[in-house]
């Protein structure tokens, strides 16, 4: 199997969960935050319908500086435009997935801060830490702040302590 095909298994599959927990997120709750060095719900939500983006620019770019980027550090307004987001950045990242070759995929991408040099690591190794383990990190996060708002989790890898019937 292809190092693409591999990646965009993966990447569908997390991405119907992704959106899951996405849909439960509540409109008129996307300012609240559990404490006060937290992100917004909304915030979170949001960044996390952005990070696919990162595999976009792992295939189509060489290297991404932190020092030069210019960041949008918004959140959506309803839940409906984050889901919109996350769709429109997942359809993205599927289609350059698909098209993506393992030569192109374990070529060098680098990551810094200005000259200071972060990580130069396979596109493959990034995809899979800053497109795909991030997503995973922030997602546990927002189940957090779900429940904490008492808002039912869905089950990932299984059904949550929601969706079972305890008696």
């Amino acid at each position: 199997m292809s190092i693409s095909k591999a990646l965009l298994a993966e990447f569908k599959h997390e991405s119907n969960n992704t959106r899951k927990i996405l849909e439960r997120v509540p409109t008129d709750k996307l300012l609240w935050k559990p404490h006060e060095k937290s992100m917004t719900i909304g915030r979170l939500a949001t960044h996390i319908a952005e990070i696919p983006i990162w595999i976009d620019r792992a295939i189509t770019q060489t290297e991404f500086d932190f020092a030069t980027a210019v960041f949008k550090r918004e959140a959506k307004e309803s839940t409906e435009a984050i889901l919109q987001l996350f769709d429109e950045r997942k359809e993205s990242a599927i289609k350059l997935l698909e098209s993506a070759s393992d030569e192109l995929l374990n070529s060098p991408y680098t990551m810094r801060r200005g000259e200071q040099i972060l990580i130069t690591a396979p596109k493959k190794v990034n995809i899979r830490n800053v497109g795909l383990n991030h997503l995973y990190h922030h997602r546990g996060q927002l189940s957090v702040f779900l429940r904490l708002l008492d808002v039912n989790v869905p089950g990932m890898y299984g059904p949550s302590a929601d969706e079972l019937s305890i008696a």
